[in-house]
């Protein structure tokens, strides 16, 4: 399998709000930027769109290395919360509906797909690819932000 690596980020404009994600992915010395926003979404959902969107462009199986300073994303899939709640109806363990059910089903189909190892890094602290992809992200927010 080739092995790709993956940063990733989001950003809103209000939460809910104007928000963003952005991607890069890193494969042989070679880089590819992802981005996209919507007008009214929250940081969570852009945070997932941007693992989505980069895993989404692989053209066959691979082995990640996905990085983010999302605890949501990084936590759900390490910690398999996620598939608990996909276990139990997409219930957490509170009872309550766990939130993005669209957007997380999407990431297990990918993750059913590639091998990946997620990774968690603190935002904003000087790492060259999530500066990188928090400013696509931004970027993006700023196009829906009124």
């Amino acid at each position: 399998m080739r092995k790709v690596e993956i940063y990733t980020d989001g950003a809103c404009k209000g939460n809910p709000g104007a928000g963003g994600y952005g991607a890069v992915l890193v494969y042989a010395g070679h880089e590819k930027e992802f981005s996209g926003g919507e007008a009214m979404t929250t940081n969570n959902r852009m945070e997932l769109m941007g693992a989505i969107a980069a895993l989404s462009a692989l053209k066959e199986p691979c082995e990640v290395t996905l990085t983010s300073d999302s605890k949501y994303l990084v936590d759900a899939v390490t910690k398999k919360w996620v598939y608990g709640w996909r276990a139990k109806g997409w219930k957490k363990s509170d009872g309550k509906q766990a939130l993005n059910i669209d957007l997380w089903e999407r990431l297990l189909e990918l993750l059913e797909v590639h091998t990946v190892t997620f990774n968690w890094i603190k935002g904003h602290a000087g790492h060259p690819y999530n500066e990188r992809c928090d400013a696509l992200a931004v970027k993006e927010a700023e196009k829906f932000s009124v």
